[in-house]
């Protein structure tokens, strides 16, 4: 008999790290996203109870997704509450229970690679192919994943309910494509790994700044994707990850709290990572079919190469921020290329950008960009409105770490 902390505590980790593998898996097998997540659910539920009583299986991940399948027999034969069962549920159930039992450690690994592209299919809207990925293969909640959008959860979750039933009508199979349908299916996927990433590295709510299965889960479908196709922008992505994964160590101080770029030991970056990062850059470049993800990762080269803050060539910063907003023009590219202007030519040309920004009405929700307004605005002389700055910011800020952050802006300006 195993005890159940012990039981408990592997199962809280196996839920965190593989829930979403066990879930790609059954979506495979079953072809129903509902019935696979009602499955994936009593998988879990029996494991907390047999587990106890049996011990913790060689093979946890396989045997979660043995019993998600017959877990699926059940559902569905319980959901048939009138005589005999429907042709194609009742081979369904024969093709469940003649599966082979043993499923490899490189099946499951596909089988998520296989959900993102099926969730990315041309047939699916665009704007549904990124959240019901979010959704489905990563685990991320709709609340998250409308935050990473700056859109309504109600909206965010009709388009996941919508891109599920497409799936469904349009009988999409779950199969990593041929070759020649890579391309035209990489945005989609690249866009996924990316938002991933981000909300590991910068949770949209929460107590922590971080969360790192997120990040390392994004870094690991991004190597998978690298070696079905090398192209330049699965290179950039994967650089990009990588060099702003470096920094994690030193982004928090001991108790959780926020250390800003320029605040940062750079001794505690990671050199591997970096290494890693600014070499993939450079391939990239140098196959000049780069773009958005590229040009990112090579902002984030000039920092890590760089001894300080006050070290870094914000020249550099700044065309390569004027290169991507014309690549991908955007309010929030279009902030960050203020931000750099402020650093190389003062906070008063920082200022003048952001509010062209505020004045058109876009990003008057996003706290961030009141944060960098308000820090501006301090570093200006301009103390009161810089407090009303900050106080706008923290209504806006869902993140505890940002909230603690700007709470101490705040205090250190009533105190000036």
């Amino acid at each position: 008999m195993t005890s159940s902390n012990m039981v408990d505590s592997e199962l809280t980790a196996l839920y965190k790290q593989h829930s979403r593998k066990v879930l790609a898996t059954l979506v495979r097998l079953l072809g129903d996203f509902d019935l696979a997540e009602e499955a994936v659910h009593e998988a879990f539920a029996l494991a907390l109870v047999t587990w106890r009583t049996d011990g913790i299986p060689k093979n946890p991940t396989a045997w979660l997704i043995s019993t998600g399948r017959f877990k699926a027999i059940d559902i569905i034969r319980r959901n048939q509450r009138f005589g005999a069962l429907q042709s194609d549920l009742q081979q369904l159930i024969s093709e469940i229970e003649e599966h082979n039992l043993a499923l490899s450690q490189q099946d499951i690994e596909d089988d998520q690679l296989r959900m993102i592209f099926t969730c990315c299919h041309p047939a699916i809207d665009a704007k549904v192919q990124v959240p019901l990925t979010l959704r489905e293969v990563c685990g991320l909640t709709t609340e998250e994943i409308a935050s990473a959008f700056l859109v309504p959860v109600a909206t965010m979750a009709q388009r996941i309910v919508r891109g599920k039933h497409k799936i469904r009508e349009a009988r999409i199979p779950f199969v990593i494509p041929e070759v020649s349908e890579l391309p035209e299916r990489l945005d989609g996927v690249l866009s996924v790994i990316y938002l991933v990433f981000n909300e590991g590295y910068s949770a949209s709510s929460g107590d922590a700044l971080t969360r790192a299965e997120l990040s390392s889960e994004a870094i690991r479908l991004c190597r998978l994707l690298m070696a079905l196709l090398p192209d330049a922008e699965v290179m950039g992505l994967l650089a990009l990850m990588l060099l702003h994964e470096s920094r994690r160590q030193a982004r928090t101080d001991a108790q959780g709290d926020i250390v800003l770029l320029e605040d940062q030991d750079r001794r505690l970056w990671h050199k591997h990572c970096i290494a890693e990062g600014t070499a993939l850059v450079r391939q990239a470049l140098l196959s000049r079919r780069f773009g958005f993800y590229t040009l990112q990762a090579a902002i984030a080269a000039v920092h890590a190469e760089s001894a300080s803050a006050a070290g870094t060539d914000w020249h550099q910063v700044v065309s390569l921020y004027s290169v991507l907003l014309r690549v991908e023009p955007s309010p929030i590219i279009e902030l960050n290329r203020a931000v750099a202007i402020a650093m190389r030519d003062g906070p008063e040309a920082g200022l003048q950008l952001i509010d062209s920004i505020l004045s058109r009405g876009e990003l008057i929700e996003y706290h961030l960009l009141h944060a960098s307004r308000a820090e501006l605005l301090r570093r200006s002389g301009r103390h009161e409105l810089a407090l009303a700055a900050f106080e706008q910011a923290l209504t806006l800020a869902q993140q505890e770490p940002e909230r603690r952050l700007i709470k101490h802006k705040i205090t250190q300006l009533l105190l000036r």
